[in-house]
């Protein structure tokens, strides 16, 4: 079922269409900032431990174990511009109370509780959207132009990717990693403006307003567990989110520790080394936005997504490896000194983001196609349920396994966990797709 407001028009004559890109744009980049400098927050200006980064992780994302069913059967009731608008004013406006409390002084007084209740509260309103936005786009764009249109969105993530965290150490090293916060809120301010601009007719069928919240729940599961592609898809981005998670909680952590038990960053160069890793190996999801569409027509979009996760999960392996990120370097980069360790985690993470770009591009197109327009909330609830509802456990886990195992064997578990998530698409109908499947509504 395709609605008036849906064109065959190429992607950058679409008024609608460049709107949401804006509005993407803007978040992805502010959002860089806040994914450095909230967990750097809590280990420089709070002395947080392993457990605790994990607590902070699992705080900013169990908000989808507990509310992403229920949020998706709402979406599907409600005008899914007018909830991501609201979204990006109340998350810009919590979280600007982090630099807030760092200028009146009070920061440490309220201590990582307080970054635990910012986290969470954020969380819970990226539940709504985060469902409404991967809902909204097969509104705006022609069924054709899904993997155009996901890739361009992704091209915005990658980009901000490769410039963002580099610019948001620096900052951060300047300007101390609460206040740099204030940026990420800024962004969130701007983005709900550009979507507001947004002149899309929504059209909410009543028939899906009358059953029961619970009977629109189950319909969303159904959906999902029914169709073994879906299922398959779940269960591999649920793993992968697990596993990347749980490193991802502690990795920060893991850059400041002496070597051989970490990689021996000092507190200070943190934002910066991090930063610039990032950036560096955020180059390859450049390439993946590029060749996404190209390697599933070459050679098909079900060895394209078991590939991509293949690829983005072995990509990890250098974290586990490499010594310390300070000693025998082998040049100096704008007064910065790279050594093999260095380069070996940014080749791994540059690998990672290729494969990860390329997945989620063709992955999230797929189930975009397959499944109806008016389920396509109870979908990406039920998916987002699933595959995010993996992430508050997995950064928990990380955080414990780096309190009682140490960092490094908690790192080495996270890495052989996650290079092992491919296996669940390699032995599904996913595998053997050549082409998306067309949906006769």
């Amino acid at each position: 079922m395709e609605t008036a407001t849906v064109q065959r028009e190429t992607l950058w004559r679409n008024p609608n269409f460049l709107k949401l890109w804006t509005s993407e744009t803007i978040s992805q980049f502010g959002s860089q900032f806040t994914g450095l400098a909230l967990p750097l927050t809590a280990i420089i200006i709070l002395n947080a431990d392993s457990t605790e980064l994990g607590i902070l992780t699992f705080a900013g994302t169990i908000p989808w174990l507990i509310f992403g069913l229920l949020v998706g059967v709402w979406v599907d009731r409600h005008r899914k511009k007018r909830i991501m608008v609201t979204s990006n004013i109340l998350r810009g406006s919590i979280l600007a109370l982090i630099p807030i409390a760092a200028v009146l002084g009070v920061i440490t007084k309220l201590g990582i509780p307080f970054l635990y209740a910012v986290s969470f509260l954020v969380g819970f309103l990226q539940v709504f959207f985060d469902i409404t936005y991967q809902s909204y786009l097969p509104s705006l764009v022609h069924r054709d132009q899904l993997v155009e249109g996901n890739r361009n969105l992704q091209a915005s993530a990658s980009t901000a990717q490769v410039t963002g965290p580099t610019i948001a150490g620096v900052v951060i090293s300047i300007i101390t990693a609460p206040i740099a916060i204030a940026i990420d809120a800024s962004s969130f301010f701007a983005s709900a403006f550009a979507l507001s601009r947004i002149d899309h007719e929504e059209v909410i069928e009543e028939k899906i307003t009358k059953p029961s919240v619970l009977a629109d729940i189950r319909e969303g599961l159904h959906v999902v567990f029914s169709d073994k592609r879906l299922r398959m898809i779940a269960g591999s981005t649920g793993t992968s989110n697990f596993f990347s998670t749980a490193l991802g909680a502690i990795v920060l952590l893991y850059f400041v520790l002496p070597s051989p038990d970490g990689l021996g960053v000092s507190r200070s160069l943190v934002g910066v080394t991090a930063g610039i890793i990032f950036s560096v190996a955020s180059v390859g999801a450049l390439i993946g936005v590029a060749i996404s569409s190209r390697v599933a027509r070459r050679i098909g979009v079900g060895p394209a997504i078991v590939g991509s996760m293949l690829i983005g999960g072995v990509g990890a392996i250098p974290y586990y490896l490499s010594g310390s990120l300070t000693t025998s370097p082998i040049f100096t980069l704008a007064g910065f000194s790279v050594n093999w360790s260095m380069l070996s985690i940014m080749a791994g993470q540059f690998i990672t983001f290729i494969g990860v770009v390329v997945y989620n591009v063709n992955q999230v197109s797929l189930r975009q196609a397959i499944v109806p327009l008016r389920l396509q909330g109870r979908m990406n609830a039920t998916m987002r349920f699933l595959v995010w509802g993996t992430i508050p456990l997995g950064g928990l886990a990380g955080g414990l396994l780096g309190t009682f195992l140490g960092l490094r064997t908690a790192i080495g578990v996270a890495v052989l966990g996650g290079s092992l998530a491919f296996l669940w698409i390699l032995f599904s109908p996913v595998r053997s797709l050549k082409e998306i499947p067309v949906h006769l509504e």
